[in-house]
């Protein structure tokens, strides 16, 4: 029997697809800020890579992680929100993980994680926020009550967002170019 879209099971489905991409890439924007070498230590290796300037990447990075965090796990603008983890994988592949291959268990990882992600994230964007979302409780944007509206938007806008960021701030050095 075909899993209808209105359907408990689809929904909580959903949902549950919905808050476990929210509060991972929730957890890495607050890592950027409160871990490690914190926002420092992030602004030095977006410019190791060669997203400069580093540290304006590093705060656009953490809020747009952070944001995203919380627009998908709380069900908000679910497809922009989905957008915005498309664009964040797409920089991360092309600037850190291509190089390595595809699985993640290459040394310095492949892309297949956040390839992963990125399909999960147009997925779930495509659907919006289901039964259990403050999007299902209040339409903000009507576009999205459309599944086919809603997956040009998120692949649009995310697709797009890192085309637009790569080219305005990647300068990889020889070294990351070869």
């Amino acid at each position: 029997m075909p899993l209808e879209t209105g359907s408990t099971s689809f929904n909580l489905v959903l949902l549950i697809a919905r808050v476990a991409l929210g509060l991972m890439i929730l957890a890495h924007g607050y890592a950027k800020v409160f871990r490690g070498g914190k926002l420092a230590g992030t602004a030095g290796w977006f410019d190791s890579i060669g997203m400069r300037p580093g540290k304006i990447n590093a705060y656009m990075a953490a809020g747009t992680e952070i944001g995203v965090g919380i627009l998908l796990t709380l069900g908000l603008l679910v497809p922009l929100a989905a957008a915005g983890l498309v664009a964040l994988m797409t920089v991360a592949i092309v600037t850190v993980h291509r190089k390595n291959g595809f699985f993640v268990y290459n040394a310095g990882q492949g892309i297949e994680y956040c390839l992963m992600l990125i399909v999960s994230a147009i997925t779930v964007g495509s659907f919006g926020g289901g039964k259990y979302s403050i999007d299902h409780a209040h339409t903000f944007i009507t576009w999205f009550d459309r599944p086919m509206h809603a997956l040009l938007t998120v692949t649009v806008v995310g697709f797009g967002g890192a085309l637009l960021q790569l080219a305005a701030v990647y300068r990889p050095g020889k070294a990351q170019q070869a």
